[in-house]
């Protein structure tokens, strides 16, 4: 049985963000070829953490800047790392490298961190986003990691586009893995809640996420007060893990705008709602929310950033609009015409079916996987300049690392 160590930014909370059902869902699929998964983290657990255990995962609690994890993973010496976002993998893969050369490592992106940060920083700034904000010290470091590790998985093929166009990085080093969901069945759909059944507007996201801040932003100041002079009896919901005060104090019920918090289970919660709004301004990657947009029945409307890496050639599960007034006139439209809100859930149940079941990734991607374990020397050597990164970069990672490590034994440096 092959041993896979997943070292993670968090403990991961499924019912908190996406980043933390698609950890779940990497971890059910290695499950699936019988890998012996250990799951190791230096963040504290929350009281959201999954119990990783209850799918015989085991839960080792790490240090940063600690030799204590040179001799843990020599003892564990697993077959593959599995780095969740490129901050971990400076962190700890020059130590996975130094105790366990044969390693192979993973790269779970979630999304390109320098695309979204080029994004938000463009949108603060007030200025139109191009590709040459792209080029920043976070992309260094970001791009750099990828090049370190054997794969990279990435959730969004336009960004697979900007790492090969922009960046000239070897597409043997990028996997494309999406969201790996249950196919939506014809059963499934009939038992959605009916149009008639539902009411009012609501938002979702986790608001430790910068993007999703800004959405209930927008939503308040542009969207909403023109929305609701039109719908005079709607009200918009606003659900999401850590609100801060400056999201719970947006709250307003004379102005049916209510900010509810935590959503146990997100699919139950939107399920009872009529229309997901999301004017994303910026971000990167995949939404989950959409995902679950698509498996409840739910349309939404949201901006071409929102769509750009699901929508591919596909009609989208309600409709695009970047323009505060066309954004408007669509949620009225799909909270008011019933044959309207059904073809939007007819798209995503054909854009989730084909491009979001588990099934046409899962198998394919271990073997890619078992493929590249196999020629692991052949690939490395195809990939040198990693080799270089890995060399010089990782010198002046470990021995900032090792300064602070002595540092904190209150040891002379």
């Amino acid at each position: 049985m092959k041993k896979l160590l997943i070292i993670g930014q968090v403990w991961p909370e499924p019912t908190s963000s996406a980043a933390g059902t698609r950890m779940i869902q990497l971890i059910d699929c290695f499950l699936k070829a019988d890998f012996e998964i250990t799951f190791a983290c230096a963040a504290s657990k929350s009281d959201f953490s999954f119990d990783l255990k209850s799918k015989d995962v085991k839960e080792v609690e790490i240090k940063l800047n600690d030799e204590s994890f040179n001799d843990f993973v020599r003892d564990l010496n697993p077959e593959i790392a599995l780095f969740d976002r490129f901050m971990i993998e400076e962190q700890y893969s020059w130590r996975v490298t130094n105790e366990c050369p044969n390693t192979m490592k993973i790269l779970d992106t979630e999304d390109l961190h320098f695309l979204r940060n080029a994004r938000q920083n463009a949108s603060k700034k007030g200025i139109e986003f191009n590709n040459d904000l792209l080029f920043s010290d976070l992309a260094k470091r970001e791009i750099a990691a990828i090049l370190r590790c054997d794969v990279s998985l990435m959730i969004s093929k336009q960004e697979i586009e900007i790492l090969k166009n922009q960046f000239n990085i070897d597409e043997s080093l990028l996997y494309y893995l999406p969201f790996l969901e249950k196919s939506i069945t014809d059963d499934k759909v009939n038992n959605w809640t009916k149009f008639e059944a539902r009411e009012h507007f609501m938002f979702i996201g986790n608001f430790i996420h910068e993007p999703n801040f800004n959405c209930v932003q927008i939503l308040k100041t542009k969207i909403w007060p023109i929305l609701k002079t039109k719908l005079p009896k709607a009200e918009i919901h606003i659900y999401g893990a850590y609100p801060t005060q400056k999201v719970i104090q947006l709250n307003n019920s004379k102005d049916r705008f209510f900010v509810k918090g935590r959503a146990d289970d997100a699919q139950k919660t939107m399920s009872n709602y009529k229309v997901l709004l999301a004017p994303i301004q910026f971000g990167a990657g995949v939404k989950g929310k959409f995902v679950d947009a698509m498996q409840t029945g739910t349309p939404n409307v949201t901006t071409s950033v929102g769509a750009e890496a699901m929508q591919e050639n596909l009609d989208w599960n309600g409709f695009v609009a970047d323009d505060v007034d066309a954004f408007v006139d669509k949620a009225v439209l799909l909270y008011t015409n019933e044959n309207e809100w059904k073809k939007a859930q007819k798209n995503g149940v054909k854009l989730l079916n084909e491009n979001y079941n588990s099934i046409l990734f899962e198998n394919n991607f271990l073997e890619k996987i078992e493929k590249i374990f196999k020629e692991l020397r052949n690939h490395r050597n195809h990939n040198f300049i990693g080799q270089i990164l890995q060399h010089h970069s990782n010198q002046s990672t470990k021995y900032m690392s090792l300064w602070i490590e002595q540092k904190n034994k209150n040891l002379p440096v």
